[in-house]
């Protein structure tokens, strides 16, 4: 981190460093992931990268899916992990994603998928300002 940063001008202050989220929800997908956690239980998503609907995000019951060590885990979204493929990760790390929804039906595995909606990402770009602040990626 060069000296003159921002993150380092708060630090010499004593001053909280904010971190920000590399994945959030919107108020309609979190409504949606409350729905599923009352009926399934505690969940994860996982987003391959693959084509199509693969690139997607898929919500599963939490251990449904096995995640495996080319898998990183973004954060939580509605206290859900968010993990996605490092392959996919290594295109979208410079932006943060917005988990929301969508109706209509996509043509995976997905939980919501019987309910007429699906889950989707968004993107915004860090900013510059923002680079030296980005939540660290969880285990």
């Amino acid at each position: 981190m060069p000296p003159y940063s921002f993150v380092n001008r708060l630090k010499r202050m004593h001053m909280p460093v904010i971190s920000i989220p590399r994945i959030v929800v919107t108020p309609e997908a979190a409504y949606l992931v409350r729905r599923l956690k009352e009926q399934h239980g505690p969940l994860m998503f996982h987003q391959s990268g693959g084509c199509c609907d693969g690139s997607s995000p898929m919500c599963f019951i939490e251990g449904e899916f096995r995640i495996g060590g080319s898998d990183v885990c973004l954060g939580e979204v509605a206290g859900c992990r968010y993990y996605m493929s490092a392959d996919q990760y290594e295109y979208w790390k410079h932006t943060q994603l917005i988990l929301d929804t969508t109706p209509g039906r996509g043509s995976s595995f997905s939980l919501e998928i019987p309910l007429g909606v699906r889950f989707y990402t968004r993107s915004r770009v860090f900013r510059e300002d923002e680079l030296d602040m980005l939540s660290p990626l969880l285990q």
